[in-house]
């Protein structure tokens, strides 16, 4: 095919290579029509949609052609200056795909504000079960809740949207949908949606065909600003034809304008509806144009949208730019169904009204088979050409030439994968024919790439396991990054075992790998290698990496470079003990990821999950708390579960120390349910000890010894670890099971697994662990009768917690902890070194986090329960009440009939309504009210 002459029109460079800043989401369907200058003033409509511009939803429901957008577009315009914000989304049947939808919905908002849709952005693509859109939904709702600016969300042409996926995305939308946030909803058919609790509260207004057909008066008026100048009785004419339908109407203009007279009403074809429409437009349009005119509106059907550099390229002619630029200031001077719409670019984009793209798409099909490919091909190489990169995909399909297309996606994947820009892949993949993806291996691994990315393992081991079947040995590229997914696979799944087994292939990268092929090897091998104790080897693996060069560019700036390398390099010295270094690592890294947008997200939310720990390590517990509360859906959606697993012990460590019990046991129980749902056991474990240890101290020891048997059964099932991940789980049964014994009065027993613990832990060189441990044989020494013994544990504890800067892992160990250290130290004659970080210790206990957990307005935080608070739901008290019986969500999910992710957003309104932070306190306060004689808030 021969490539067409770029266009003096042209914006941007013809390149075969997509520009990686180049936004896969078309910005003209964020905008509403550029038409508001010949809008016609409906004073009772715009008045009674004004008087329900706080109500949750305004539906405007009517068959094309009815004015629903126009209708829309002046009631924006009269909203504006009120201080309202509108988002504009016009969908099309392309949009029917659920992560295709989001992408659009999110981008609409971000027009409005783009720290609105930040978080949720981060969620996108990372799975679309029910429980990710759900979170997305919930995360941008309270994105717009804390705002505070009145939001219009116009979604026009939703009749497009069949896909039982977005109607729930929706149906979410308007339910937790904050009183700031208000839906337009405009649709040819029935909203697919339920009202119905809407209707009763008197929150929606619904109008129809018989709301929206123009009045008598209202028709003269537009036909007189459309023809200067008519007669009463023309007008009251063709406003009985049309039965006041706006496309009618403006129909029966442009001929009018053309000075073809009325015949009589009797012999006047009436135009009210879509066929009608189509027969009177070819008799009375259409016949009367140029055969090269007729030709090009043809073209124009073709695209979703298009300019007049496009124009002239499907017509075959791209320098007859000047002429479709004629063609198309003329038709949108006729108000000709031409709808513009604004655009960043230098030429001005447009929409054909849907009406009339359906009457000249069904002549376009009664075309040849050939002719429609050809023009489609000339499509397609426009949009390649321009970087319009979906667009040229999907008409390179329609062109019958799928292997361009496969070609095009497979060319610039790598490209797009380096700068982050994994939702334009989703859709790319998403748009070829499936047998294109299967014929060509590379494609098949960046399906494989997108299924981890989605968390789909289970689809992504399948795909990994025939890719290896199917790939021969000498394609050794290909074999390498099937062994680095492989890898990456199995550390999302937490196995290390399964990650070893691939490690001769990652120590060996073949020749000329490409950035993210090198950058993915080497994290997951200091993974790997820190999982066996070998930090040096970690750390050296990312400091050999700005060796490596690629086309003679460093791995700096790619999706799996140098940034996340970095955080291992960080974690390396946590994991030592060495907090003071990995901070700086840290804090180094989050403020160059900043810097680098979308491709530094990943980086973003790794250092600041590994930062949060080291916050809480240093006793800086608040900082530590605001950093990661606000951030934890997206991590458990992005991130390894070493990730979530170091961010949830943070986050539920400092909702013990603040009193907030059931809070902390709400985390982990959070944890489990990730777990359990990942399969990850070592996570269990860990969630199973912290729940034997709190338990105990609460005096629950039937349900501590419930739990540790639950643990113990998870640690028979892995008697072989070795040196994978897995052996922590023995680790962790074993210290669940010392303290236990210390709780029956077994001191020996337990004393005798500390030792081999701390063995395990010096072996390892985990001085966390080892610090930990050996304040805990202290104290076990001490009640034992042994000073002397207790005396040597706490001070080889407090040299080395001294020198890596530790105060967490000693206060932590035991409740006595501090007792024992301030005893001992008073007793010992310390140097000034020692003695200070003694005076640290002591002053970091005393130091009790405020650790909020919602976000209750500055109104409502610590108001007294009243007569005047604002009243909780029925839902929110049966929530409220199954938390009094310290219930985890999951099972108030379960009781109620929701999902966890509804339980937690009912839990933020109760705060705020409470005035309080956490679960413990909505219990107490409402105890309190109910002991004060007064009913529970409702």
């Amino acid at each position: 095919m021969d490539k067409p002459r770029k266009s003096t029109a042209s914006d941007t460079p013809s390149s075969p290579v997509l520009n990686p800043t180049q936004s896969p989401i078309v910005s003209t369907k964020l905008i509403p029509p550029r038409s508001a200058g010949r809008l016609i003033s409906r004073e009772l409509l715009q008045e009674q949609m004004l008087k329900a511009r706080r109500q949750r939803c305004i539906v405007l429901k009517g068959p094309a052609g009815c004015g629903k957008t126009s209708t829309l577009i002046a009631w924006r315009q009269a909203l504006l200056p009120l201080g309202f914000d509108v988002a504009w989304l016009t969908l099309s049947a392309d949009d029917n795909e659920l992560t295709r939808f989001l992408d659009y919905l999110l981008a609409s908002l971000g027009q409005v504000d783009p720290d609105l849709v930040h978080e949720a952005t981060q969620l996108e693509g990372r799975g679309i079960d029910s429980e990710a859109v759900e979170r997305t939904v919930i995360t941008l709702v309270r994105s717009i809740a804390s705002r505070g600016r009145e939001l219009v969300l116009v979604l026009d042409d939703l009749h497009h949207l069949t896909d039982v996926g977005i109607h729930q995305a929706l149906q979410w939308l308007i339910d937790y949908a904050p009183a700031n946030l208000h839906l337009a909803l405009v649709s040819r058919s029935a909203v697919p949606l339920s009202l119905a609790r809407l209707r009763s509260q008197e929150l929606v207004l619904e109008l129809n065909l018989r709301d929206l057909r123009f009045t008598p008066g209202e028709s003269e008026r537009f036909l007189k600003a459309q023809l200067g100048d008519i007669s009463a009785r023309d007008a009251k004419l063709m406003h009985e034809l049309t039965d006041g339908w706006v496309a009618g109407l403006q129909l029966l203009a442009v001929s009018r304008k053309k000075n073809r007279p009325l015949v009589a009403a009797t012999d006047q074809t009436q135009v009210r509806d879509d066929q009608a429409f189509a027969k009177f437009f070819e008799i009375e349009v259409l016949s009367h144009l140029s055969p090269t005119d007729l030709d090009l509106m043809l073209l124009m059907a073709v695209c979703n949208r298009f300019c007049a550099s496009l124009c002239a390229a499907l017509s075959g002619n791209p320098d007859a730019v000047r002429d479709a630029n004629a063609l198309l200031a003329r038709l949108e001077r006729d108000n000709l169904f031409l709808i513009p719409v604004d655009s960043a670019q230098r030429e001005t984009w447009y929409r054909l009204h849907p009406l009339l793209r359906e009457t000249l798409l069904k002549y376009f099909d009664s075309r040849s088979k050939a002719e429609q490919q050809a023009v489609h091909a000339r499509a397609w190489a426009w949009f390649r050409d321009h970087q319009h990169l979906d667009e040229a995909v999907h008409h390179a399909v329609m062109a019958g030439d799928p292997d361009a297309a496969a070609d095009l996606v497979q060319q610039n994947a790598e490209t797009l994968y380096a700068h982050g820009d994994l939702r334009m892949l989703i859709e790319l993949v998403r748009l070829l024919p499936v047998e294109q993806v299967q014929a060509r291996v590379k494609l098949r691994i960046l399906k494989a790439r997108m299924q981890l990315y989605a968390r789909d393992f289970a689809a992504c081991a399948n795909s990994l396991d025939q890719l290896f079947q199917d790939v021969p040995e000498s394609d050794v590229h290909d074999r390498f990054m099937i062994a680095i997914l492989r890898a990456s696979l199995a550390l999302q799944r937490d196995d290390t075992d399964a990650a070893m087994t691939v490690l001769p292939q990652l120590l060996n990268p073949p020749p000329d790998s490409n950035s993210v092929a090198i950058g993915s090897c080497a994290n997951i091998l200091s993974w790997l290698y820190m999982h066996r104790g070998e930090y040096e080897k970690a750390r050296q693996i990312q400091l050999d990496r700005p060796l490596l060069l690629i086309n003679g560019e460093p791995l700096v700036g790619t999706t799996a470079g140098s940034l996340q390398g970095r955080c291992m390099i960080g974690l390396s010295h946590a994991l030592e003990g060495q907090m003071k270094q990995a901070e700086r690592v840290y804090r180094d890294v989050m403020h160059e990821a900043a810097q680098c947008g979308k491709a530094g997200a990943d980086a973003t939310y790794l250092s600041a999950a590994l930062l949060g720990e080291v916050l809480y390590e240093t006793n800086d517990v608040d900082a530590a708390f605001k950093l990661l509360s606000g951030w934890i859906d997206i991590l458990e959606r992005i991130s390894i579960p070493d990730s979530v697993l170091r961010v949830m012990q943070v986050l539920w460590n400092v909702q013990w120390l603040a009193g907030n019990h059931q809070e902390a046991l709400a985390y982990v129980e959070r944890l489990d349910e990730y777990a359990i749902k990942l399969g990850l056991e070592r996570l269990q474990a860990y969630c199973l000890t912290w729940q034997v240890r709190w338990l105990m101290i609460l005096g629950e020891h039937g349900q501590a010894q419930a739990k540790l048997a639950r643990l113990e059964a998870i640690d028979a099932r892995h008697p072989d670890a070795g040196q994978s991940a897995l052996k922590e789980i023995h680790i962790l049964a074993e210290n669940a099971r010392a303290r236990w014994q210390i709780q029956q009065g077994d001191l020996d027993g337990a004393l005798k697994r500390i030792e081999q613990l701390i063995e395990t832990c010096e072996r390892h060189r985990r001085q966390l662990g080892s610090v930990r441990l050996l304040v805990l044989s202290g104290v076990i020494e001490s009640q034992r009768g042994n000073p002397d013994a207790a005396r040597d544990h706490v001070m080889e504890a407090l040299r080395r917690g001294q020198r890596f800067g530790l105060l967490r892992s000693l206060l932590d160990a035991h409740p006595d902890a501090l007792k024992l250290i301030s005893a001992i130290a008073n007793e010992e004659t310390l140097d000034p070194v020692l003695a200070f970080y003694v005076e640290r210790l002591q002053a970091a206990d005393v130091t009790v986090p405020a650790a909020p957990t919602g976000k209750p307005s500055p109104a409502s935080a610590g108001k007294p329960l009243a007569a005047g608070m604002e009243p909780l739901s029925e839902r929110e008290i049966e929530v409220v009440r199954l938390l009094a019986q310290a219930l985890p969500n999951k099972k108030i999910a379960r009781a109620l009939g929701l999902s966890p992710e509804t339980v937690k957003w009912h839990l933020s309104h109760i705060y705020s309504k409470l005035g309080v932070n956490s679960r413990d306190e909505a219990v107490a306060r409402v105890r309190d009210l109910e002991s004060q004689g007064n009913p529970a808030p409702q």
